[in-house]
């Protein structure tokens, strides 16, 4: 018995109609083994050695194929003829070859372009082994794709708060939805006028005419900018006779769009059936799975001598043989990156039309059906014939011209069956039916008619447009399209809106964090120059290791670098950037960052647990706040997911009807009274463990003494912890506990003692406002002696200006020097 080993169940299921009794065939429901999510997957330091993790359903397929395989004498891996294919491939047989079961097999490789009797068949006459250049450069994109997402994102995370992720093509992409919101922004509209004329034959058949030259010279774009100059140049207008000086009439063709790439599939379906491009490759891989259509995931324009004989026998019978060019249309690819040996997108069988097609196929299915389907015997249609004319008109003085264009389909050819959709395009004016007239002709005015324009600033990018863009640029694979799109979304870095792409200011902010700071990565051209060295190693022109160790030691140096950045820093310089967005100018002049709340502090970004806001320099006076990002799923989340407990977790008892744990958090262990916050209830009482008791010494006693500070002994002495470890005050005196002094022990005959000769606090001193932020300063006493405080920052006084009596004028100098 042979074992083929296909990806998914459907495939299988198809397969095995075509093969015999001596064929069993297992699905591996795609890959088995990937990259644990955690630090370490790949590790730079040990030749860039991978750690594979077998997945749960993994280890269920893996079981199968072994159980299957006890009774076979050949392996066939059949996975997806590309890169992602081969490498599942290679992972069943690795791990199979680990646990020995494959000893005296056969081992075979097969790739099915179409699921087809024949194809199928075909393919299993000529196996071959895997291919090691394809792994290699499966290989090398996982732990590009790895090293960036899990060295970058915590970057973000602690440089960023409320980012969520950034990765190796999906922030070049995010910078260009943003790039592009910044040409929106940026953009001037300009003022130009065009001037349309009716000039009228002797049957009073209208011209419409353009406006060309005027006082002899060729018209530019804005050399008619104001109604003035419009109106003037109507009034020449109408100062003249015209007759025909020109009628020009010529044949053109235009030719069918090649058959469908996953690229140009992506930006149809998005066209005309407004499919997003995941959808797309969803429905598109059912139909190959099922049969229908040839692979999917393709950069090649190419069609098999067999298919072009099909168009052209269906061609001949649906359309006649006018339809039917003399020879067959050859399409080659011009990528230079194309990808493996395959063919277009098409369908399976020509002769199965979306007609006989209706009832085997859902709705979606068979509208992206049809469209393959129309498109490829499209291309192999007679191109269709257009008349096009020419009319020009000139006035008797021969300074001005009046021009119209136009055509007409003589013979539609393959425009019969299918017409390609444009982005952003404009009415085509010249697709106008103009009358027949003869140079020489006298033509009257009609209506002149002076029209005001403003430039438009580029339009936002569409799933179909964006997809253009990154395959134009080199960014990405198509393939992999379609889930970056979705992860700029599940993010929330762009919304859609009307079918367009706008970023969110989360985008936005990461974006900007990203281009000042990691510049290199997110450069279109450094990472189109990423995909070539990958096709590289797929081709065996380069080594896969060598390719990860230049990216990394260059990588790692910019990550290092940006280590001793403060988010303070990085907040500036976000404000500095996107100042132009959230401070547009106003209308009335005022000033935009003016706190609308107080209408006396100034707003600036700031950043949070969720992310950026906009934030009142009058905090905490004034505490007016604008979220920059989208930040109620979070919250909700946050508040009503049920955090999962730690290993460390403890529960010690319960204190007044509630729970009292031993937990460990970021910055070390503290008692918690109380449950874990929810949308419902609130947050609990927490209190860092002193360092003088050991988590596992801490007993129920202890812990509900935590959970009563601060607590009052007596006679006005409390005790506390406080930033700087326990402490007892009274009114202005305070004082450390050390040694054997506890506050588990302290009593208030001790407390007594230990105040008696403590120094009294001086109370702090209001010295004035500061006139930039209109902030009290404040001379207060600390730890360390005097120090000055101007609404939340602190500033030490140099040691030879440190006086009880310092004035306004020498603190203000003290902040400006400090900042």
């Amino acid at each position: 018995m042979k074992l083929v080993v296909v990806e998914s169940p459907a495939k299988a299921k198809t397969i095995n109609k075509y093969l015999g009794s001596d064929y069993k065939v297992l699905a591996s429901f795609g890959h088995i083994r990937d990259l644990p999510s955690k630090d370490g997957s790949v590790n730079p330091d040990k030749d860039f050695d991978m750690l594979w993790e077998l997945s749960a359903g993994g280890k269920k397929r893996l079981n199968d194929i072994i159980t299957a395989l006890k009774d076979a004498d050949t392996l066939i891996l059949a996975s997806d003829p590309d890169r992602e294919g081969e490498a599942i491939a290679w992972h069943i047989l690795e791990e199979l070859t680990a646990r020995k079961k494959i000893q005296g097999k056969k081992i075979e490789r097969v790739v099915f372009h179409e699921i087809t009797k024949s194809a199928v068949t075909e393919a299993i006459k000529n196996p071959r082994q895997i291919d090691d250049n394809l792994v290699s450069a499966y290989m090398a994109r996982r732990a590009l794709d790895y090293l960036v997402g899990f060295t970058l994102s915590p970057v973000l995370w602690r440089k960023l708060p409320g980012s969520k992720s950034a990765g190796r093509v999906q922030s070049v992409a995010l910078r260009l939805i943003c790039d592009r919101e910044n040409e929106i922004e940026k953009f001037k509209p300009e003022e130009y006028w065009t001037i349309d004329v009716d000039l009228l034959t002797k049957e009073k058949a209208v011209i419409p005419s353009h406006l060309i030259n005027l006082d002899g010279k060729k018209l530019e774009k804005f050399d008619i900018n104001t109604e003035a100059k419009a109106l003037e140049a109507k009034a020449k207008i109408e100062a003249q006779d015209f007759h025909i000086s020109l009628v020009e009439r010529k044949k053109a063709n235009r030719y069918p769009a090649p058959p469908f790439t996953t690229s140009t599939l992506q930006q149809e379906a998005a066209r005309k059936l407004r499919f997003s491009a995941k959808k797309t490759m969803q429905i598109a891989q059912k139909l190959y799975e099922d049969g229908y259509i040839t692979y999917m995931r393709t950069d090649a324009v190419n069609l098999s001598d067999e298919a072009i004989k099909a168009c052209r026998s269906a061609i001949e019978k649906y359309f006649g043989a006018p339809y039917l060019p003399k020879d067959p249309k050859i399409y080659k690819t011009k990528s230079k990156n194309a990808q493996e040996a395959h063919e277009a997108i098409r369908p399976s069988d020509v002769m199965n039309t979306p007609k006989k097609m209706e009832t085997k196929l859902d709705s979606d299915a068979h509208k992206l059906y049809e469209l393959i389907w129309k498109r490829t015997v499209a291309c192999q249609m007679s191109p269709a014939v257009l008349d096009r004319v020419t009319i020009d008109s000139l006035s008797k003085d021969e300074k001005i011209l009046l021009r119209a264009n136009g055509q007409v389909i003589a013979f539609d050819g393959f425009l019969k069956l299918y017409q390609e959709s444009k982005d952003d395009s404009a009415d085509d004016e010249d697709n106008r039916i103009l009358p027949n007239v003869n140079e020489d002709e006298q033509v009257k005015k009609g209506e002149i008619k002076p029209e005001q324009h403003m430039t438009t600033p580029p339009p936002r990018f569409t799933e179909a447009s964006l997809v253009k863009k990154l395959e134009e640029l080199g960014i990405g694979r198509p393939s992999t399209y379609a889930s970056i799109i979705a992860v700029l979304q599940e993010r929330k870095y762009v919304k859609v809106e009307k079918l367009r792409f706008i970023p969110e200011d989360r985008g936005r902010i990461v974006t900007v964090f990203l281009e000042n700071y990691f510049k290199k990565y997110v450069e279109y051209d450094f990472t189109a120059q990423l995909e070539e060295f990958l096709d590289d190693v797929s081709n065996g022109q380069m080594d896969w290791k060598k390719l990860l160790s230049g990216f990394w030691a260059k990588f790692i140096k910019n990550v290092d670098s940006v280590a001793p950045l403060k988010v303070s820093d990085v907040i500036e310089k976000i404000d500095e950037v996107l100042s132009h967005h959230l401070f547009p100018e106003t209308k009335d002049g005022t000033d935009p960052r003016l706190c609308p709340e107080c209408h006396q502090g100034h707003l600036s970004v700031k950043l949070g647990k969720f992310g950026a806001f906009l934030g009142c320099s009058n905090y905490p006076e004034c505490k007016y706040t604008k979220p920059l990002t989208d930040v109620k799923d979070e919250e909700e989340q946050e508040n009503n997911t049920p955090k999962e407990p730690r290993p460390e977790d403890k529960l010690l008892g319960t204190y007044k009807t509630l729970n009292v744990y031993l937990k460990k958090g970021p910055y070390g262990f503290y008692v918690q009274w109380g449950d874990d916050a929810t949308a419902l209830t609130e947050k609990p009482k927490r209190v860092a463990l002193p360092r003088s008791i050991k988590p596992e010494d801490l007993t129920f006693d202890q812990a509900q003494t935590l959970i009563d500070l601060p607590k009052d002994l007596g006679g006005g002495i409390e005790v506390n912890l406080g930033k700087f470890g326990p402490y007892i005050k009274q009114g202005t005196k305070s004082r450390s506990l050390t040694g054997d002094d506890t506050i588990f022990n302290i009593t208030k005959k001790r407390a007594e003692e230990l105040l008696k000769n403590a120094k009294e606090k001086p109370e702090a001193t209001v010295l004035g406002k500061n006139p930039k932020t209109n902030e009290d300063i404040v001379l207060a006493t600390g730890r360390y002696g005097l120090y000055l405080k101007c609404g939340k920052t602190n500033y030490a006084i140099p040691q030879k200006q440190r006086k009880p009596d310092l004035s306004l004028e020498e603190a203000l100098k003290i902040i400006n020097a400090k900042k």
